[in-house]
């Protein structure tokens, strides 16, 4: 039986019957009823966009830390616990808070539809605005315009991250659409940092700034970020930093690093800062190489990599890091949710591996099934077996090919039960 924060989260599951239902008015109801406590927040840095929100809020908060400041952080999804999603000053919630905030937020709602994410971003909400610091970090999570954590009137900044294809039966079937959802976030006067984007993209972006009397500052036109040879260059209006390339992998963590450095310089952080932002920042399950636990005991010779990106763009940017690693023998562990473009993610990689071995993901009712995902392998030009856990399908790897190199991918949800069965 769970106890604790676990049993006032499941309670919640049921107060709505539908995990996305995009509307703002049941959490206006709720912080109405808390006092609203989303105008006591410390200053907030608000980050939207399909790829890149998580790393680039790591890179932030690094930054701002190693300027000495404190940072409330709110992220989603969870990987192995629910209380990676709230960081109070620095620090994970503990349990105890946890469970008080969480139980004050059911009792004020009072039985009220509400979905899980509304009411445990108002919870986190609560806690941010109790708690001292001097920056708040809200990831979007889901679209920007009806996300539950749009509800700050005036934050100090607003960032959009790339934007591509993703959760088109909720946010719209174009590019224009979608970024038109992340442009929700953009407020009358607020600047807003915006990543690389395509020219749809971009162009919703930019109008809906211009509208509301938003300053841009947009890659490619207000700051760049490159890389060079082991390093990395950012320069905007203030001048130049050479800087190391950031410890998260992959080259999409500089344009990633980028916008963090162009926030943290709007900040007005120095160049100390913004080398910590790149080389101190951490980001579970973003091309992480598994080093401890039992699974990684027994991969032996193996090498065990974990990342949870899902959609097209990100197969593109794991393809690119795949690519740049030594040469050796490379296969796929993968399991994925029903929702997302399972041929459209893999093809960018069939070509940089040698087999996939699917899974259907532990205790996720919208898991894709292993066999399904299996031949979405194969229409891409994958040769692809199926096992029934990535036990299993780590021993089947690892009896064909010793030396492999092993990256279990395709959604943060098996991530989270990988960490959980490594722990």
């Amino acid at each position: 039986m769970s106890t604790g924060s676990d049993a006032i989260l499941e309670r919640m599951m049921a107060l709505h019957p539908k995990v996305i239902d995009l509307t703002l008015d049941r959490v206006w109801r709720l912080l109405e009823a808390l006092g609203n406590p989303q105008n006591d927040l410390p200053p907030v840095i608000h980050v939207a966009g399909t790829n890149g929100k998580g790393s680039t809020q790591a890179m932030i908060r690094a930054g701002l830390e190693a300027a000495g400041h404190r940072v409330h952080a709110y992220t989603s999804p969870h990987l192995a616990r629910f209380h990676e999603r709230i960081r109070l000053a620095g620090t994970l919630i503990s349990e105890p808070d946890l469970t008080a905030y969480l139980d004050e937020c059911y009792e004020a709602n009072g039985g009220a539809d509400i979905t899980y994410f509304e009411i445990t971003t108002c919870a986190a909400i609560l806690a941010f605005a109790r708690t001292p610091a001097d920056y708040t970090l809200l990831e979007v999570g889901l679209g920007g315009r009806l996300d539950a954590t749009n509800v700050i009137d005036t934050p100090k900044l607003t960032i959009i991250t790339p934007v591509s294809m993703d959760h088109e039966a909720f946010l719209g079937n174009t590019l224009a659409k979608i970024a038109g959802e992340k442009a929700g976030i953009i407020k009358r006067g607020v600047p807003v940092i915006v990543g690389p984007q395509e020219d749809d993209g971009l162009d919703v972006i930019e109008a809906q700034a211009t509208r509301l009397g938003a300053p841009v500052l947009a890659y490619g036109q207000h700051w760049h970020a490159v890389p060079e040879r082991d390093g990395m260059v950012y320069q905007d209006e203030v001048g130049l930093l050479d800087l190391p390339r950031p410890v998260l992998p992959g080259d999409h963590q500089i344009q990633n690093a980028g916008i963090a450095l162009a926030a943290l310089r709007h900040l007005g952080c120095d160049a100390s800062a913004c080398e910590a932002a790149v080389t101190q920042a951490q980001w579970p399950a973003r091309m992480q190489r598994l080093r401890t636990g039992p699974l990684v005991d027994q991969a032996g010779e193996a090498e065990l990599w974990l990342d949870g990106g899902h959609n097209p763009a990100a197969g593109v940017a794991l393809a690119s890091v795949l690519s740049g690693l030594p040469k050796r023998p490379t296969h796929l562990i993968c399991g994925m949710l029903n929702t997302k473009d399972a041929r459209g993610y893999l093809r960018p990689l069939a070509s940089h591996v040698d087999s996939l071995t699917a899974l259907s993901i532990p205790g996720e009712k919208n898991t894709l099934p292993a066999s399904e995902t299996a031949q979405a392998a194969r229409d891409v030009g994958m040769v692809a077996h199926e096992a029934e856990d990535a036990t299993a399908a780590l021993q089947a790897i690892i009896a064909r090919d010793p030396h492999a190199r092993v990256l279990i991918c395709g959604s943060l949800y098996l991530a989270g039960a990988i960490l959980r069965e490594n722990g």
